[in-house]
């Protein structure tokens, strides 16, 4: 029987595997024909977001380039774990790079691809924010600079995980890793530093610059097929949460993607050519102490000794993103924000 001619009943809820939605509105994961870019076998955490995010991004990529599609990939926890040789999860063509030039080796690729009149075939690079925001960012600042046609996904888990919870450029301020100081009156990394690439991006006045969450799937979905849409230099950062690495619950990972959001610490907004052109109100604003107190890397704040004069100062942080991008427009007096 086609999948449009399943009758589904259930009780207490108005949708079953989103199979009552018009088949046009479905996602990627509801086909049963739907592309597998990643399948089962790899060694991924449990828990892990950036193996849930890879999946949703590349099968979305799959489908909007009718499968005709290269995949770069640079060192990191994706590729670790997703290719212990000679093993490998994907199913798709894909090339392992070294950690740092990732970008320019997906350039490379798309530039023999047009040089042999197959531009049809679409070209995607990886990597997490240590090979994005780091050890990467000259190689990418060259992709975007000559507008190079690949879509640049960097899976945000906020430090370096596969070789240890080193700090990254990523690592949020306050957040405790195996190379920020333990102990003493400023623990955890310092405040001030790091990069925020999706800014850095729109200064380039790329083609197409967003942010998602693995809390949004469908949102995901829809920002890849966009950007897959259309053609230059394109950047998306996907924040993936790390249990291992935030010390946190294997069954919590897509609940912190979404308090990342409501709490406007991780701001979710598309921009075109240096300008947001849209943004995800926040539906139910929450403090950051909701986000912060469910991670260990976080537990030095709270408690006996806690600080709150630094949770402070992390609030602080996401008010300022909620101001810059608009993110909750009217507060009623009686505190409930609205959108």
């Amino acid at each position: 029987m086609a999948p449009t001619d399943l009758k589904l009943y259930q009780i207490g809820t108005f949708a079953a595997g989103n199979r009552l939605l018009d088949p046009g509105d479905r996602s990627v994961q509801a086909d049963p024909g739907r592309a597998s870019s990643i399948t089962s076998g790899h060694r991924a955490c449990q828990g892990c977001g950036e193996a849930l995010g890879a999946r949703f991004v590349l099968d979305a990529a799959m489908r909007a380039a009718g499968g005709e599609i290269v995949i770069a990939n640079a060192t990191g926890c994706l590729e670790v774990f997703s290719t212990p040789y000679p093993e490998s999860a994907w199913q798709l063509a894909w090339v392992h790079s070294l950690f740092g030039n990732v970008a320019a080796v997906a350039t490379g690729v798309a530039a023999a691809l047009k040089a042999q009149g197959r531009e049809h075939v679409r070209v995607v690079a990886q990597a997490g924010d240590g090979g994005t925001v780091d050890i990467g960012l000259g190689c990418l600042s060259g992709m975007f600079e000559r507008n190079d046609d690949v879509l640049f996904v960097c899976y945000d888990n906020q430090g370096y995980m596969n070789t240890g919870v080193q700090r990254s450029g990523a690592t949020p301020p306050a957040a405790r890793t195996a190379n920020t100081r333990p102990v003493g009156s400023e623990p955890g990394n310092v405040f001030g530093q790091g990069k925020d690439l999706p800014r850095i991006a729109m200064a380039h006045e790329i083609p197409y610059v967003a942010t998602a969450t693995v809390a949004d799937l469908r949102d995901l979905e829809r920002k890849v097929e966009k950007a897959m849409s259309l053609r230059g230099a394109r950047y998306l950062h996907v924040l993936v949460p790390c249990p291992l690495g935030w010390a946190s619950a294997s069954q919590d990972t897509i609940r912190l993607a979404r308090l990342a959001t409501q709490s406007g610490l991780f701001p979710v907004f598309e921009a075109e050519h240096g300008v947001v052109t849209a943004t995800t109100p926040i539906r139910r604003r929450v403090p950051v102490e909701d986000y912060l107190t469910l991670q260990g890397r976080f537990a030095h704040l709270f408690g006996p000794d806690g600080r709150p004069d630094v949770v402070a100062r992390i609030q602080a942080g996401a008010d300022r993103n909620i101001d810059r991008y608009d993110l909750v427009t009217v507060v009623d007096p009686d505190g409930v924000d609205h959108v």
